[in-house]
């Protein structure tokens, strides 16, 4: 029941205009997958905010706990915020507040999300829990964020930090109780919490109990998440082996494929995009290192580049030949499931 009210949230958030741009976006969607000509009607009804790349973990398969990036570290500016909401508002209404890094290492973060409450967007975010004490999750609730995801990816601190390199289990404990007592203290029902459980070979056997932990705090939901891993061809120690909690599938000789059968469309390239912390426009959540840049709001109107020759030519591409695309190759966003 909790899960529909988070639902049913975010449908308060459309507006008449809101509600014919989406219509105008799946006409526009589908019609280009008829023609396999990218036509766009309409604005993004979604973004993902990247409030900072800076991270305090050191997971495997995430380049910026393993500081591989080539773009710079850094946290988004307030005022370069408020140009983002005052170009999209219109048409977005929700924003998730995550693409790289810790959201709750910008010293500002709250802020951000009580700027987008103030243009009646849903706000979503996810965290690894490690800095929020009693202070910070009475902030949290009077912020008016709408769901906040933890990334809880084990149960002993052993499992645990196995993936979250680094990562103290009992403080997301912690911060889960801190968040659960000052809700009920509020009598908030936001920011709806998730459980998230990323599921590899260490943990996997650790499935079952999440859902037990977070029924006895007091979780509103959980789900369990197929880690995606860059070198998973010849195997690799993170996958699990139930294969219903992996991304890759055995084959015969022994390697590995992605499950799914990925065709050349992608709804992400309507729906929504990605503006990183200092501005720059990406494609979607698996352009991790920005590497298909489309243009930047310090210099131009978002509009302006939704509807520019380099965004209409990654579309196309996509249309035409989405697995020739690097970032592509590994997801599997519209794709049918191998039988």
């Amino acid at each position: 029941m909790s899960a529909m009210s988070d639902s049913f949230r975010i449908l308060k958030h459309l507006s008449i205009y809101r509600i014919w741009n989406l219509i105008l976006l799946k006409k526009s969607y589908y019609l280009s997958r008829l023609t396999k000509r990218a036509i766009t009607w309409g604005k993004p009804f979604s973004l993902s905010i990247e409030p900072t790349t800076a991270c305090n973990l050191g997971c495997p398969e995430c380049p910026s706990g393993l500081k591989q990036f080539t773009r710079p570290t850094g946290k988004l500016d307030l005022d370069l915020h408020k140009k983002m909401l005052d170009q999209v508002s219109k048409s977005v209404f929700y924003i998730n507040y995550y693409f790289q890094g810790e959201p709750f290492l910008h010293p500002q973060f709250l802020e951000l999300i009580r700027q987008a409450k103030k243009h009646k967007i849903y706000t979503a975010t996810s965290t690894n829990a490690h800095f929020i004490d009693q202070k910070k999750a009475e902030e949290i609730i009077d912020s008016g964020l709408d769901r906040l995801i933890i990334s809880i990816d084990g149960l002993t601190q052993e499992t645990y930090e196995n993936y979250r390199v680094h990562g103290n289990l009992a403080k997301v404990i912690e911060a889960s109780k801190l968040l659960i007592a000052a809700k009920k203290a509020k009598a908030s029902a936001t920011p709806h919490l998730i459980f998230q459980f990323l599921a590899v070979k260490p943990n996997e056997h650790e499935i079952p109990a999440v859902f037990t932990l977070g029924n006895e705090l007091g979780i509103d939901e959980v789900r369990i998440k197929k880690a995606q891993v860059y070198d998973y061809k010849n195997g690799n120690p993170l996958l699990p082996e139930n294969e219903k909690y992996s991304r890759y599938t055995r084959q015969s000789d022994g390697t590995y494929k992605l499950k799914y059968a990925t065709g050349n469309h992608c709804w992400r390239m309507w729906s929504g995009s990605v503006l990183t912390w200092d501005g720059k426009v990406v494609p979607c959540c698996f352009d991790k290192d920005a590497q298909h840049v489309l243009g930047s709001i310090d210099s131009t109107d978002f509009h302006t580049i939704w509807k520019n020759e380099t965004y209409r030519n990654f579309r196309q591409a996509i249309l035409t030949g989405r697995n020739q695309i690097e970032i592509c190759q590994n997801c599997s966003e519209g794709a049918k499931v191998f039988h």
